[in-house]
């Protein structure tokens, strides 16, 4: 599931609303060669979208981040992005292992 962050030095009043600047998921897997093929899979769609998230990994997880540095912030080509993410990532296929 896609997660709002928001900045960290943001100050909060009780008349403004906090507004996340990015979105990301974290996907565990078994092992670091899983991680890897996903991450692959991930960096062949945003190449072909044009639309490039952060990605970090490790043994067992990986991580997505979205958002559009033109504008610091989100955009609706993050949410268009995440959604073709989620379907690439929850294939029936058994491509990715649902431990999340």
């Amino acid at each position: 599931m896609w997660q709002p962050c928001f900045r960290a030095h943001q100050q909060r009043s009780n008349s403004q609303r906090r507004a996340a600047h990015r979105i990301e998921r974290t996907v565990r897997f078994d092992s670091f060669r899983e991680a890897l093929g996903v991450i692959q899979k991930v960096g062949e769609l945003a190449e072909t979208e044009g639309h490039h998230p952060d990605i970090s990994f490790g043994w067992g997880y990986a991580t997505v981040s979205l958002n559009t540095k033109k504008i610091k912030g989100l955009h609706e080509n993050d949410f268009i992005m995440a959604s073709k993410i989620d379907r690439l990532l929850d294939r029936p296929d058994g491509f990715l292992d649902h431990k999340q």
